[in-house]
């Protein structure tokens, strides 16, 4: 049986660079790889506790790769789980980041409350908590 291990998620983006800027400045992410090391990154690779999310050059991965990239509608999220989803809406709002859903609560179980924002190109981002249950 063929095992796999150590999983990520790449986003193919335009610029690399400032998508991987943004999720470090906004959400705590630590930049943990990049290609090349110096000069215009062609992928860079960002941690948050266990989860690793890479950011690939569309045009590098048509030409090295050639992938057949044609990058429409998003098809795939990040989804951050946080205390409190209304307060991080709103301080990711105030900062210009543009929402696309506001807070609202879903499903009974488990109780949860999320709401949506976007990166700067176009890539959905979730944002999820347990919500407190009133008695």
């Amino acid at each position: 049986m063929i095992m796999y291990r150590d999983a990520m998620v790449n986003y193919y983006v335009h610029d690399v660079e400032g998508v991987a800027a943004f999720y470090c400045q906004h959400f705590g992410f630590r930049e943990t790889f990049r290609t090349p090391e110096s000069g215009t990154a062609v992928h860079i690779e960002v941690r948050l506790g266990e989860f690793l999310l890479g950011f690939a050059s569309i045009e590098a991965a048509r030409a090295m790769h050639q992938l057949p990239l044609n990058p429409g509608l998003p098809r795939g999220e990040v989804a951050l789980w946080t205390d409190d989803v209304d307060k991080a809406f709103a301080t990711l709002t105030a900062q210009g980041i543009r929402p696309i859903v506001p807070p609202h609560d879903f499903l009974i179980t488990p109780p949860l409350r999320a709401a949506w924002v976007e990166d700067p190109e176009g890539n959905p981002i979730q944002l999820v908590c347990r919500r407190k249950e009133t008695q």
